[in-house]
């Protein structure tokens, strides 16, 4: 989970539902890193609602694909998929997942929390291919414009 924060990102998740947060890891303007083992249907929202900031969340299954989400308070969100080609082999229907409306949510996320992303870089990302998901989640987090994320 990354999300923006003056307080205690960690505190919030557990608040509204995460299980198993680890400690954060701060960023850049405020945002913050935590790892999670659960998080309830509606967490990502409901952590949106409480630090009244954005948020953007990836799953991992196995360290093979990431699931990711994003919200903004204002409604803003988007989903996407890391490692697509993994995900087909887990027999996940990549084509609920297309490629170009989560590079335009992306940009529009990116945008509507005062970050500067970088397209080709999201774009890529989000169809990159990679042994462990966790790297490409890092540099999804670099091409969103989060200053501080480590790149792979």
């Amino acid at each position: 989970m990354t999300a923006r924060s003056a307080g205690d990102v960690r505190a919030l998740m557990q608040a509204v539902g995460f299980t198993g947060v680890g400690e954060t890891e701060a960023l850049a303007e405020g945002w913050q890193v935590a790892d999670f083992t659960g998080v309830g249907r509606r967490g990502l929202a409901a952590l949106v609602r409480k630090t009244g900031a954005p948020a953007v969340m990836v799953s991992f299954l196995d360290s093979d694909v990431g699931f990711v989400e994003a919200a903004t308070p204002d409604g803003r969100s988007w989903e996407a998929l890391l490692n697509r080609d993994m995900a087909e082999s887990y027999e996940i229907p990549v084509e609920q997942f297309p490629v170009e409306p989560a590079v335009d949510g992306a940009l529009a996320w990116a945008a509507a929390a005062g970050l500067t992303p970088e397209e080709e870089s999201v774009r890529r990302t989000l169809t990159g291919a990679a042994v462990f998901v966790e790297e490409l989640s890092a540099d999804l987090l670099v091409a969103l414009g989060l200053l501080g994320a480590r790149r792979s």
